[in-house]
């Protein structure tokens, strides 16, 4: 079962449990100069300039978290991609996948800019840019 969390919620998570791991699906451009929580795995779900699916994507995810039992947290810009990550998890057996409600930019506003309504960011959690 995929868990649909806040990002409060799973920062508290992260703090209360070691075993807990947070993957950011984002491209390696989102993750290095939008910028992302201190810690997070960067494990790109599609990637620039093709926006194909990343091939290694399981494996990838599979060395970074061998334990199946373990909290892992998917993080994007505002979503979606991450729950699309959660599915695939899911079918390889991981048995806590989470994904984080708003991701890291949170929807577009009215005039189309992310930042202002929710998000990672936005809710004055943890994060650094590269």
């Amino acid at each position: 079962m995929i868990e649909n969390l806040s990002p409060e919620q799973c920062w508290e998570l992260l703090q209360n449990n070691n075993d807990a791991v947070l993957v950011d699906v984002r491209t390696k451009m989102e993750h290095t100069f939008i910028g992302h929580p201190p810690g997070a795995v960067l494990i790109p779900w599609k990637e620039a300039p093709d926006w194909q699916l990343n091939p290694n994507f399981a494996a990838e995810v599979e060395a970074a978290v061998p334990n199946k039992e373990a909290p892992i947290l998917l993080l994007c810009r505002s979503g979606q991609r991450s729950l699309d990550a959660a599915k695939l998890l899911e079918q390889l057996g991981y048995k806590r996948l989470i994904n984080i409600l708003e991701g890291f930019e949170g929807p577009l506003d009215q005039d189309k800019h992310r930042g202002n309504l929710g998000g990672w960011r936005f809710r004055g959690l943890p994060w650094e840019q590269s």
